[in-house]
């Protein structure tokens, strides 16, 4: 199996109930700088990308000033892996800390390493608001500067595993096991209007809407066609107008609905 890159340890901050390793934002720092980079410079893998973090956007700006403002830790790294998990605490995702990265650090990458619906319940293999999360989530990280987006799982059983300490969680997929059927959840296709339409390579295209009640992001794709995915996040069907220059297009979005725009 080809091997990208790696990140140093998943959820650094988090005391799991399964296998983990707690890192301070200087522990990771010095680990880095003095023994993971170093070796594998010396055993000829220094182009396999190594990302710092992989935890979630809330106390991403502390690691990142912490590591990449050490020169001889930040040339090891290719950039920062981010979850959406902050918002455990009854908070809102923390997109804007995503955006001060960016700024700070323009020449390291943002990956989006980890997400998924938790607390799975077979009841709720239809549940819309679990895909309008993905929508959020991909719409807004991308917008942050984000090149990259990660499911935690494409595909899990009908108990939401297998899982050997029972953290039991919505996939996209879901495999009955039982009837040797899938389940095809919203979430399926919601990221499908980014993963069918935007291609690897594409480079994104500011992208400005007139009101909060839609969400967008475009991306131009190397073949030249440009896509816009326009997520409507309200109970209302939207009419809207869609500008590129000096054209403009009407477009109508249903309510609660997502849609993907190839020009």
């Amino acid at each position: 199996m080809p091997i990208w890159g790696l990140t140093i340890q998943n959820e650094p901050m988090a005391t799991q109930r399964w296998e983990s390793c707690i890192y301070t934002a200087e522990e990771e720092r010095d680990f880095l700088k003095n023994y993971l980079g170093p070796t594998l410079e010396k055993e000829g893998l220094g182009d396999k990308k190594i990302v710092v973090w992989d935890h979630n956007r809330d106390l991403i700006n502390h690691r990142t000033n912490t590591i990449f403002d050490d020169p001889e830790a930040a040339k090891y790294a290719w950039g920062t892996g981010f979850h959406w998990y902050e918002t455990w605490t009854g908070s809102e995702p923390n997109f804007t800390n995503l955006a001060k990265v960016q700024e700070s650090y323009p020449d390291k990458k943002l990956l989006f390493t980890e997400g998924c619906n938790e607390a799975f319940d077979s009841t709720k293999y239809q549940y819309w608001p679990n895909a309008e999360r993905y929508g959020k989530s991909m719409i807004n990280d991308f917008n942050c500067g984000t090149v990259g987006w990660t499911d935690w799982n494409i595909l899990l059983d009908e108990t939401g595993g297998p899982n050997h300490v029972s953290n039991l969680c919505f996939a996209p997929i879901h495999a009955d096991t039982r009837t040797d059927s899938l389940i095809y959840t919203p979430s399926y296709f919601y990221i499908g209007h980014f993963s069918k339409f935007i291609s690897p390579g594409a480079k994104r295209i500011s992208t400005a809407p007139s009101r909060t009640h839609l969400l967008s992001t475009s991306f131009l794709n190397e073949d030249g066609k440009m896509v816009t995915v326009v997520m409507n996040h309200t109970d209302a069907a939207i009419s809207y107008k869609l500008y590129v220059g000096d054209y403009a297009t009407q477009v109508n979005i249903p309510a609660r609905a997502i849609q993907s725009l190839v020009y």
